[in-house]
């Protein structure tokens, strides 16, 4: 086979440690000759790893995706070496022979021979932002989460707004249900605090907060409230710092925005992801 990168490495990856091997000849058989090296994985070591491959004149470096441990690796031999992040799939090694030795001598091997694809690995800026909109995604999701067992705590109280509100987060549902855990008990005093349209409604909604509501279920929808809004503050400088990082895809988030059913935000969640 064609060598494509005579000067190559392969890293076998885990949470506390990075085996190291590269090709350093052949021997008279004609069979590869590896030197590799342990190294931990606090940044330290990745900087005595850096410096290792480098004594050994290595330009072209290849890891598995395994999870987020390749990410401290990558971030410290980024500016230093061609690096390709690959599908552990495509680099399955040999049935039987599977140790962390073996391991990144094949990365080694199939590296030098330019057999390995790289996974697409976004430059330093659209890395920060996609980790930025992921984390707000999974505070959404937190959320949504805890608006369902707010939902399910009022449905065992026998509050049954729910049957009469569409949006148990809304301004007239939170009026009331503040009031139920301020210890309201009058079903058509908390029925008054309906707004707009709502108050069309007021005999249905005095129905639905007719229920089993005990100081157990009033404990229980507080904190819940308390989490709830914690989550929207914490959403809302999300949503700040995200637009101030999509000032550079500014006419890219605006463009995407035209498409319909494209909101700002998921705007921005696709141009953190591809660019």
């Amino acid at each position: 086979m064609q060598v494509h990168y005579p000067h190559s490495a392969g890293l076998d990856v885990h949470k506390a440690s990075v085996v190291a091997n590269c090709i350093t000849g052949c021997d008279e058989q004609g069979n590869e000759v590896y030197e590799g090296k342990h190294f931990g994985t606090m940044t330290r070591d990745l900087l005595e790893l850096a410096d290792w491959l480098q004594a050994h004149g290595v330009t072209h470096v290849a890891m598995e995706s395994t999870g987020e441990y390749w990410k401290p690796v990558y971030n410290i031999l980024e500016d230093l070496f061609t690096l390709f992040v690959v599908n552990a799939h495509h680099a399955k090694n040999v049935p039987g022979r599977k140790t962390d030795e073996n391991d990144s001598q094949w990365l080694a091997k199939l590296m030098t021979f330019g057999l390995l694809s790289a996974s697409f690995i976004p430059p330093p800026g659209q890395r920060e932002l996609r980790e930025m909109t992921r984390a707000r995604a999974s505070m959404v999701k937190e959320r949504t989460n805890l608006t369902n067992r707010l939902q399910k705590t009022l449905e065992g109280a026998n509050i049954k707004l729910t049957c009469v509100l569409t949006d148990i987060q809304g301004k007239s549902a939170r009026s009331m249900l503040s009031a139920l855990v301020a210890g309201q008990t009058d079903t058509k005093e908390m029925a008054d605090l309906a707004l707009g349209r709502l108050r069309s409604k007021k005999a249905d909604l005095e129905r639905a907060l007719e229920g089993h509501f005990k100081e157990t279920h009033r404990f229980i929808v507080g904190e819940l409230l308390i989490q709830i809004d914690g989550l929207d503050e914490s959403i809302a400088r999300f949503d700040a710092q995200i637009e101030t990082m999509c000032l550079p895809f500014e006419r890219a988030v605006a463009h995407l925005d035209t498409i319909p059913g494209v909101g700002t935000t998921a705007a921005e969640q696709i141009v953190a992801e591809i660019g």
